[in-house]
């Protein structure tokens, strides 16, 4: 094969070439351009990405350990931290939906365990094409049953998350695996190799040939070829992960340990590069006694992404204790190499030297690009659109009946009930709910986490967007009585060679620093997922936010359900009639994606979050939902579904009623509670604006004399989507 062949085939630029073998003095080998490939792949390097992320703000109160390690860790007080991170398994996904999820959970489990932490929650952003599209009803079952399957068996719930449906996706469906664990503040381990003459280990399964090129295959674009992708898919074993996640929790206890890495993509290659680079160290790697289950060649070793492996470097003297521990869980647990002073990885097979390379070349200075940046052409038009061509609707009741039997307003329901959500038996909140909540058993606290994007918003217009997509979060965690802290991003785009695509990331990341400095939330790990094409068709520019926050009283949370008969329903904030700039009633109306996004106001969530916070601290509030897809009829409707209880309001409607209720004003929220003196008293000590809508009583929802709705018709057909889809008779999955 010629040198051009090689390089094509394997995804490395003839300029990267030159900067390899200038770095080597000589011709590389093949197996060093292989790792090269992986290694300054896309996937690995952030080569395309690194440029922008310096702008986000990384440090702040709670922060203990930020970007740059396999999670991020926050002090969540008491000596306990939560250690989280968010990633995409976006191709892999798409090729074999049921295996690309379910490594996609693996891997970020063991992101999370590998610092020390135990995996305590899992939540998930899926987003997937129309229901029309052929393949779509396919990737829905193997993505949710990968899902489900793999953290039910590992034993970690999945509690939250968002589904988010459009044609955008058809070809490019999206998986963002979040996890978060809970371990101690003086109990974190790093991703790092040192102590010169310090064993490497190798733990967990054996290697096989499943996965190689993973790294470079997320690193490209697909075309009507991509089955031909599948070998690249790995294939997961949640039950061999549990045995892996135990093990080393165990060998954690043990003072055995300098550094541990998942081999995550890959494999070997990014462990042992990463681990180094951060150290200041190099690494002797022996691959022939790497555990195999199949003859390979030392590239497919270094290149496998085989899943349920970590690689260790033990202190000396320590090596029985982690051969014992391993053994105890039928892990294998071999010595492949040994930390040195040269700052290369040195990789022998058969007592022969097959590679040389420095670390630094393959990580901390792997080439970075600046690429360039072009204002897309289709925003000309996207701003300017005149809602008056949508027809006033003769009966909102029939409407908004007909929007429930659609993707985007069903009940999720059959989706997240193929997920176990209370196992561990710390789940205080639900999936259904704004936001997922578990209590740390040692304390009194509890965290909550969400994740959200509205691509829609993003598409029109990438700054504003992406910061409507920050306040959604932050609103569902306030929603449960919980201080937003910190948050973990998964920034999902297209072609970077693109540089339409690379504006929109641009101006994505711009509204999210300024988001995050506004609202002291910082960002602490994340993942850039780009190539998201198909034939030059790119999705919608999804910058997933994973928020994370401290709830001092749980158990006082209120969830989106209305609770009790004849209470009293207030409005936080106002809507503004109108905002319908991205919307989904635009969407649902006239199948387009454009208009003015609503107003941004950050002032106005620090006070909502005053008053949500003391609120809920005093028990007050039985049931809180936030405005946002659909407006606040979908939100009035949601919260009478849940809780099997209607509601009279009375709403301040002026003009065209279909322009109010579906408004998606951001900064609005709904409350239901049992102390209206101190709920307004509060809101006037916070500077909330607050309205008494209506109150809780009967089986129908009645907003003024314009929608008359029963809940039950509501739940009924706000099923119907997965009933057609799976063919379930009943909500009871």
């Amino acid at each position: 094969m010629s040198v051009s062949d090689k390089l094509e085939k394997i995804g490395l630029t003839k300029e990267e070439y030159e900067i390899l073998k200038k770095h080597l003095l000589r011709d590389p080998t093949d197996i060093e351009l292989d790792i090269a490939s992986a290694m300054w792949s896309e996937h690995c390097s952030y080569k395309s990405s690194k440029h922008f992320l310096k702008k986000l703000p990384t440090k702040g109160r709670y922060v203990v350990i930020g970007p740059g390690e396999n999670a991020g860790v926050v002090d969540i007080g008491d000596g306990f931290v939560a250690v989280f991170k968010m990633e995409s398994h976006n191709h892999p996904s798409f090729i074999e939906p049921y295996q690309g999820a379910a490594t996609g959970v693996g891997g970020i489990l063991r992101d999370i365990f590998t610092m020390g932490a135990r995996p305590v929650m899992n939540l998930d952003g899926l987003f997937f094409g129309d229901l029309s599209y052929e393949r779509t009803p396919f990737l829905i079952d193997g993505v949710v049953r990968g899902v489900g399957d793999y953290g039910n068996c590992v034993g970690v719930p999945t509690i939250g998350g968002m589904t988010f449906f459009d044609e955008c996706y058809n070809t490019n469906n999206l998986v963002n695996a979040f996890c978060l664990g809970v371990g101690r503040k003086d109990k974190i381990f790093l991703g790092v190799a040192k102590g010169i003459g310090n064993p490497v280990f190798y733990v967990g399964s054996k290697t096989g040939r499943d996965g190689i090129g993973g790294a470079t295959m997320a690193s490209a674009s697909f075309d009507e070829n991509f089955e031909e992708e599948r070998p690249a898919v790995q294939v997961g074993d949640p039950f061999t992960e549990k045995l892996l996640l135990e093990a080393c929790l165990e060998l954690m206890e043990e003072d055995a340990i300098e550094g541990i890495q998942d081999m995550g993509a890959a494999g070997l290659t990014s462990s042992s590069f990463e681990m180094a680079d951060r150290g200041g160290v190099g690494i002797d790697l022996y691959l022939d006694r790497v555990p195999l289950r199949e003859k390979m060649t030392p590239s497919e070793i270094m290149l496998s992404e085989s899943q349920e492996r970590m690689l260790i470097v033990a202190k000396k003297g320590k090596e029985d204790k982690v051969k014992e521990i391993f053994k105890k869980y039928s892990l294998d647990a071999e010595i492949i190499g040994v930390v040195t002073d040269r700052k290369k990885i040195r990789l022998f097979f058969n007592n022969e030297v097959v590679a040389d390379i420095d670390v630094e070349l393959m990580t901390s200075k792997a080439p970075v690009y600046k690429r360039p940046t072009k204002k897309p052409a289709y925003l000309n038009n996207v701003a300017n659109f005149d809602f008056e061509i949508i027809k006033q609707p003769s009966n909102l009741n029939e409407l908004f009946m007909q929007m429930l039997k659609t993707a985007e307003f069903s009940n999720k329901k059959p989706i997240y009930e193929n997920y176990d959500s209370t196992v561990q038996t710390n789940t205080v909140i639900k999936p259904g709910s704004d936001a997922a909540l578990i209590r740390i058993k040692e304390t009194s606290k509890g965290v909550a986490a969400t994740v959200d994007v509205n691509p829609r918003y993003v598409y029109i217009d990438p700054y504003k967007g992406t910061q409507l997509s920050f306040l959604e979060a932050f609103r569902n965690l306030i929603c449960v009585g919980a201080k937003p802290i910190a948050l973990t991003d998964c920034l999902n785009f297209g072609n970077p060679e693109n540089p339409e695509i690379m504006w929109q990331f641009e101006k994505a990341l711009d509204g999210l620093a300024v988001a995050c400095r506004t609202l002291d939330v910082p960002v602490v790990s994340g993942n850039v997922s780009f190539y998201n094409e198909t034939n030059g068709k790119n999705i919608y520019p999804t910058p997933s936010i994973g928020m994370v926050g401290i709830a001092e009283k749980p158990f006082n949370a209120p969830t989106i359900g209305f609770k009790k008969e004849g209470s009293s329903v207030f409005m936080l904030g106002d809507i503004i009639e109108g905002e319908l700039g991205g919307s989904a009633y635009l969407k649902y109306t006239t199948k387009k994606t454009a208009g003015k996004l609503p107003r941004i106001d950050f002032d106005l969530h620090k006070r909502l979050m005053g008053f949500m916070l003391e609120a809920v601290g005093e028990g007050i509030l039985l049931a809180a939902h936030d405005v946002s897809e659909g407006g606040i009829l979908n939100c009035l409707a949601e919260m009478s579904m849940a809780g099997n209880m209607g509601g009279i309001f009375d709403l301040p409607i002026k003009g065209r009623a279909d322009f109010y209720l579906f408004s998606e004003t951001s900064g609005v929220i709904v409350v239901e509670s049992n102390d209206d003196e101190r709920v307004l008293q509060l809101a006037k000590n916070h500077g909330v604006e607050i309205k008494k809508i209506g109150r809780t009583t009967g089986e129908k929802l009645i907003i003024n004399d314009i929608v008359n709705l029963e809940i039950e018709k509501m739940k009924s057909a706000s099923l119907e989507v997965f009933k057609n889809l799976w063919g379930y008779e009943d909500e009871c999955i």
